[in-house]
């Protein structure tokens, strides 16, 4: 598809027709970036997200709040300065 640039204060802008932005996922932001000589514009994700599923698909073991406990000191600083 061919579109034309359009003003913006001292900008331009591109027009993104609905169709396209619902298939893409567009919402009010987008992240833009320049790939060899093209402009990309992707759906802006959320770095964490599905977190929350992938915790509750393996909900945390009992031993997983100190992962040393048990395992004795390793270093004196482990003995002297540190407080779990």
């Amino acid at each position: 598809m061919r579109t034309s640039l359009v003003r913006i204060g001292n900008s331009k802008g591109v027009r993104i027709p609905k169709a396209i932005r619902d298939q893409l996922g567009f919402t009010d932001a987008v992240e833009m970036t320049v790939r060899g000589g093209e402009l990309v514009l992707s759906p802006v994700t959320h770095p964490r997200a599905g977190w929350e599923e992938a915790f509750r698909a393996d909900p945390p073991r009992p031993d997983d709040e100190n992962p040393w406990a048990g395992a004795g000191s390793l270093t004196e600083f482990d003995d002297k300065d540190w407080t779990w």
